[in-house]
């Protein structure tokens, strides 16, 4: 009796001894769990496959507005707007003048057909972002007001929402100042191509001033953007009212105050 009664407190500290393990095996794979970051695969018609890693722990907000965006169709028959040779090419305007951004109702169903912005993640706006503007990572392009008045810098900051760049080249000028959010993984060729491509001034450049060579003679179009993002969910961005700078310009030079 007495050897089945430690036959079985054997088999019962084995038992725990076992789950124990279990357990404390579990945990470990948690924190050394490496999460894959999601990726984005971006067609562009006649060029070819770019695939993007995306950064969520440097660029949240950001991400989580480009995945947004781009699962719900968005980027879908949009172009790269503007091309500079040795610097980099930018795309997702809505009607592809480099002027529009995307509507709250793009970002989510049930909200009105009016722009937002989005919160810049980079240094100079209080963010930690560690990012480097290297060739083929990949950048929120967003306006800068300061150039009309020093005390607008926050408006400029904050300004950014679907109009996304990749670096053909590095510009450290860029660094701590704008959101620096992915980087090109496959198809760097693809990009260098449309690097490359014949521009011109924008048809538009009478009435807005813009006299930039980069606009490309030919139509450059994004078949699609989609992300994978492993089961994970990003989330939505904080929206923000986008800054109306007419109504400052009105305010500033109109009504002098």
């Amino acid at each position: 009796m007495k050897i089945g009664k430690k036959i079985i407190w054997i088999i019962a500290l084995i038992l725990v001894i076992v789950l124990i393990g279990a357990v404390v095996y579990g945990y470990y794979q948690k924190l050394t769990m490496k999460v894959q970051n999601p990726i984005a695969t971006m067609e562009v018609e006649g060029y070819g496959t770019v695939k993007m890693e995306l950064y969520p722990d440097q660029a949240p907000e950001t991400v989580a507005n480009f995945i947004a965006l781009a699962n719900r169709g968005f980027y879908d028959g949009k172009t790269f707007h503007r091309v500079v040779k040795d610097f980099m090419i930018q795309g997702g305007s809505r009607d592809g003048t480099g002027t529009t951004g995307a509507y709250k109702s793009d970002l989510k169903d049930g909200e009105p057909e009016e722009e937002y912005t989005i919160k810049g993640e980079f240094i100079a706006n209080k963010v930690n972002n560690t990012v480097k503007f290297e060739e083929g990572v990949v950048g929120l392009a967003r306006s800068d007001y300061s150039q009309y008045a020093s005390s607008l810098a926050e408006e400029s900051y904050n300004s950014g929402c679907s109009q996304f760049f990749i670096m053909t080249k590095e510009n450290t000028s860029l660094n701590g100042n704008y959101t620096a959010f992915g980087r090109v993984i496959e198809g760097m060729d693809v990009v260098h191509n449309i690097e490359n491509v014949e521009v011109k001034v924008p048809d538009n450049s009478e009435e807005t001033g813009n006299t930039e060579q980069s606009t490309p003679v030919n139509e450059i179009k994004i078949t699609s953007i989609r992300v994978e993002t492993n089961g994970i969910d990003y989330g939505m961005p904080e929206m923000l009212e986008p800054f109306d700078i007419n109504s400052w310009f009105y305010s500033q030079y109109v009504t002098g105050s």
